[in-house]
């Protein structure tokens, strides 16, 4: 999880936990790579995650949390951020107390997701509590939650005033997001086997082929009459079935894309 290019910089590194020993014990072995960043993850919502007290259980205990956050701080050679959701459900709304106790332990930036830990990433963005986060703190904080188009990365920078937007899910098969283009049939093809082949290259035929399945149904979504092909691409194991199904997902013949 560690693998990285060249050109990946500023590169970010991210750490969850719950013990400081183990903690410690984490950053002690990514003292051997060169990054510029260490994120600090306080907002996962997974299930296996969570019930180790770890990601967004540790919002539920905000003071552990700013003293995890200082052992972090005072351990790192590099700046330290934090990520937070907006609290662990909706009756429990507290993103700008975890926020304050997190700029008093040092960390140098926030990011924040618009949800609380029981909404995943269904339900509507908590704008308002984005905003008061930001008008609380004098770090950057970075806002995250459906920054799916240019238009709604615009909305989120509007209405809570961030200082930066976190893409996430938004570029899962749609590095155009970047640029603010909408790809024809033949660049989509050409981006996707460019992909599958780097996952083969780096991982292996069959562990590429199988990691690469879920973003041929992010690369393919909007594309009509496509249920099929999706099935058939998570049964694959070999580069060439796989280029077979991009190829025919990419069909002129195929009925066009629906409407973004």
């Amino acid at each position: 999880m560690l693998s990285t290019g060249l050109k990946d910089r500023p590169l970010g590194l991210q750490i969850l936990g719950c013990e400081p020993k183990f903690i410690l014990k984490g950053m002690d072995v990514l003292s051997k790579f060169k990054f510029d960043i260490l994120d600090f993850n306080a907002a996962c919502p997974a299930k296996k995650v969570v019930r180790r007290g770890e990601g967004a259980s540790l919002l539920k205990e905000p003071k552990k949390l700013n003293s995890l956050l200082k052992l972090v701080v005072k351990n790192s050679k590099v700046p330290v951020t934090v990520k937070i959701r907006t609290g662990w459900d909706r009756d429990s709304i507290n993103a700008r107390e975890v926020a304050l106790l997190a700029q008093d332990a040092g960390v140098s930036g926030l990011f924040i997701h618009g949800r609380a830990k029981q909404e995943g990433y269904s339900g509507p963005v908590d704008y308002p509590t984005i905003r008061q986060v930001k008008e609380a703190l004098v770090i950057p904080v970075i806002a995250s939650g459906d920054a799916l188009s240019g238009q709604l990365i615009k909305k989120m920078f509007d209405q809570t005033g961030c200082d930066a937007v976190a893409v996430a899910r938004g570029a899962l098969g749609n590095p155009w997001i970047f640029q603010g283009t909408s790809p024809g049939r033949d660049e989509i093809m050409a981006v996707m086997l460019a992909h599958l082949k780097a996952y083969v290259d780096f991982y292996g035929e069959r562990i590429g082929v199988i990691r690469f399945r879920k973003f041929f149904s992010w690369y393919t979504k909007g594309f009509k009459r496509v249920r099929e092909l999706r099935e058939k691409s998570s049964r694959v194991k070999t580069e060439e079935k796989m280029r077979e199904i991009i190829e025919e997902s990419c069909d002129p013949k195929i009925p066009s894309l629906s409407t973004p």
